[in-house]
């Protein structure tokens, strides 16, 4: 939903015509317009919710396709997530309830799973949707030739049944702790679009048919994809009839047409959220504030293939290094938190007893000397092997991972590490760097579910092309940690077992943990229905709800 695409422009809030119509929009809306809605926007008149208008949101970085079970990325999942269904979905307040499925059903032994579909669920082409689109999706989720980065979650599976179009069932060698989460994040797919087809080249993967509120109207590549009501959603309609995701790589443009009233949504960084939107009493005026500790973070990552990476010494060394709090107070203005644990800062799963490294250069120094680097030519640069100490930091075109990674390498230095830094385009990112594996150290976000398995990021068999443990991670005590925490069922014990796997990945250093940071996003005051404060699933849980009366919204010419 909208949720996610917020959500998705800071790895936070995760949820949209062409030039031309953007720029009619433009043109219809004068000064003296602007400056009566502005008025409107704070007379505190109570609007009564109604349907139509359209909500322009901005992303930084364009989808590499629109199946997400192969793309991996937030970008694709913040628009799917308004064209796809999954079988299960978290409400707001967290708890696990029925997308697709009127209800599930879990045996004794805790092994299978059935699920019963809705009844008359349909398509966007008018299509019914039935369990063999489900096992078609299970199907193609688990084919090598997929290649899906979720696939783990669902070899486990070792029977599928699917009785009558309504039903579809699974089973488990063993119980699986984290089953029905992973179908809560599976998006089920239309089989009779895609049987026999290459999921990677189908020109479904830019023009999908799906089955929730929205249906993908057109795809301009670099500039935006706009998305209007399905009046087919399985769920009911939406309020807001159409939604644009404008294409802006820059943040800093983002803000100028959210300050022009261009775009209604945009994911802040700390300085605009902090000072510029505090200091200017005409943007409090029709923008509304929104900051949520999201379940992600910023992590700085090694390629462990390559040397001299391979060394923990050489690891612990660069962590002992970089002064995280110097990059959650000059990068983030103090929002963000240094963390030791990849889990959600207060959540049970995240180890209290474990503490970031502290920022010590002469630690460092001792460590990069034991591991055998000596600056033998008195240039202030550490050499072993005869090769000075250097290497790229590599990220995408995003300015708090730019500025963290200027801060980064003037640490190094000092310590005698030379440092170069390359910032790209999001899309040539992922598929230049992460997918080949052909980098050196990167500077990344993980945005995580709310089950606490981590198998797909750590375990050693996840290093294939397009799988998530790009950095090439291998700890056999990590490995089995991960494999007992997905069948541990009693909770407390499971809690341990995390704990556990934490504490040794945090000594084993394959990352270096920059800051759990905050999801902060602006939103036009035109757009009602926002729950504030946010439920724990965040505000945008029921962005379906939302809606923008029609004295608010912009003088639109229809595309319709």
């Amino acid at each position: 939903m909208i949720s996610r695409q917020l959500k998705l422009v800071k790895k936070a809030l995760s949820k949209r015509v062409s030039v031309a119509i953007v720029s009619m929009l433009l043109l219809a809306c004068g000064e003296s317009s602007g400056n009566k809605q502005t008025s409107m926007l704070n007379d505190n008149k109570h609007y009564l919710p109604e349907s139509g208008g359209t909500l322009i949101n901005a992303m930084t970085g364009e989808p590499s396709g629109l199946i997400s079970m192969i793309a991996g990325e937030s970008a694709s999942s913040a628009i799917t997530s308004n064209i796809f269904n999954s079988l299960l979905k978290y409400d707001k307040n967290l708890e696990l309830e029925g997308d697709l499925v009127t209800n599930w059903q879990i045996s004794a032994d805790q092994k299978t799973i059935t699920f019963k579909l809705k009844p008359n669920l349909l398509w966007a082409d008018g299509k019914p949707i039935t369990s063999a689109d489900v096992l078609f999706t299970w199907q193609a989720v688990i084919d090598e030739k997929t290649a899906s980065p979720y696939a783990s979650d669902f070899q486990l599976v070792k029977k599928t049944e699917t009785p009558d179009p309504l039903t579809f069932s699974v089973t488990y060698d063993q119980a699986y702790a984290p089953a029905l989460d992973s179908w809560a994040g599976l998006q089920i797919l239309p089989e009779h679009l895609l049987q026999g087809q290459d999921l990677h080249t189908a020109a479904f993967v830019r023009n999908p048919v799906g089955s929730h509120y929205y249906k993908l109207d057109s795809w301009a590549h670099g500039e935006n994809l706009k998305l209007s009501r399905n009046a087919h959603s399985v769920l009911g309609q939406a309020k807001i009839d159409r939604l644009i995701t404008r294409i802006i790589p820059d943040n800093s443009a983002q803000f100028l047409e959210l300050m022009a009233d261009n775009i209604d949504a945009m994911g802040l960084d700390p300085i605009k959220y902090s000072r510029i939107i505090p200091a200017r009493p005409e943007l409090q005026q029709k923008l509304a504030l929104y900051k949520e500790l999201g379940n992600s973070y910023t992590y700085m990552g090694f390629n462990l293939k390559h040397k001299p990476f391979d060394d923990v010494r050489v690891r612990r060394a660069i962590n002992y290094a970089i002064d995280k709090q110097e990059l959650i107070d000059g990068v983030y203005l103090g929002l963000g938190i240094n963390i030791a644990s990849p889990y959600k800062p207060g959540t049970r799963w995240s180890n209290p007893a474990l503490t970031p490294y502290p920022y010590d250069p002469t630690k460092a120094k001792a460590l990069l000397k034991e591991a055998g680097f000596t600056d033998s030519n008195n240039d202030g640069i550490l050499e072993r092997d005869g090769k000075p100490f250097a290497f790229e930091i590599v990220t995408n075109q995003n300015k708090e991972r730019e500025k963290s990674a200027v801060l980064i390498q003037r640490r190094l230095k000092e310590v005698g590490i030379d440092v170069k830094i390359r910032a790209i385009e999001w899309a040539s990112f992922i598929s230049r760097f992460i997918k080949t594996g052909d980098f050196d150290v990167v500077v990344l976000g993980w945005g995580l579910g709310l089950d606490p398995d981590q198998y797909n990021i750590w375990h050693s068999s996840q290093q294939a092309p397009g799988q998530f443990n790009f950095i090439g991670y291998n700890n056999p005590t990590v490995d089995q940690l991960l494999e007992q925490g997905r069948l541990e069922l009693n909770p407390d014990k499971r809690m341990k077992i995390y704990h556990e796997f934490a504490r040794v990945l945090l000594e084993d250093s394959p990352i270096v943990y920059l800051s759990a940071g905050y999801g902060l996003t602006a939103i036009n005051k035109r757009v009602k229905g926002i729950d504030d404060p946010a439920p724990p699933a965040g505000i945008g849980h029921n962005s379906q709800e939302w809606y923008i009366p029609a004295p608010l919204r912009r003088n639109e010419i229809s595309t319709h």
